[in-house]
């Protein structure tokens, strides 16, 4: 595999819209969609989250400030507040939390290199669990991946078995339009 076969996958359970962050609505309308996809989707994993919305949200919000801050400190130019999450490569483990919902792929390199953030697993775990994160800009990414001692699929593999995966944050949502 090489650079320009690389992909961003979005992961949504099927009861949602693709390629949508609630952070970006209303503090009010928020939580009100929260209470509501918390309610219609008991048993689904996804939806943990927005059981204890009054404890997500701010975690959330700290969580986006600092990605935002950091990627423009590495001269992003993002336009929005809140990325939309993707993954790199694909996650089984996402895919399961989703409930095999709705699935959206677009290659890498459709993304321009100033409107695109990576971290090694999931942002807000990470933080919590480790105290920071660490971000890469595409640059950064495709010239890791080149310097490892060995294929891509293994970088990948290397990452998720301490992470998961490798989590995408996509600030421009105009690039990912067909």
């Amino acid at each position: 595999m090489n650079a320009n076969e690389l992909q961003i996958v979005n992961y949504c359970h099927k009861s949602c819209t693709p390629l949508m962050n609630i952070m970006r609505l209303p503090k009010d309308e928020a939580f009100a969609l929260a209470y509501e996809m918390a309610g219609r989707n008991r048993n689904i994993t996804a939806f943990y989250r927005f059981v204890d919305f009054e404890n997500y949200y701010p975690r959330r919000l700290k969580t986006d400030k600092l990605l935002y801050e950091r990627f423009t400190e590495l001269g992003g130019k993002p336009l929005q507040q809140h990325p939309l999450s993707f993954v790199l490569q694909g996650s089984d483990f996402l895919d399961n939390w989703f409930d095999r919902g709705i699935v959206t792929k677009i290659p890498l390199d459709r993304v321009a290199s100033e409107q695109i953030s990576f971290t090694y697993g999931d942002s807000m775990t990470v933080l919590e669990k480790e105290g920071g994160f660490t971000m890469l800009t595409k640059d950064m990414l495709l010239k890791a991946i080149a310097d490892f001692d060995g294929t891509a699929e293994k970088f990948l593999a290397d990452v998720a078995d301490r992470y998961h995966y490798i989590e995408v944050q996509v600030w421009d949502d105009e690039c990912l339009r067909v």
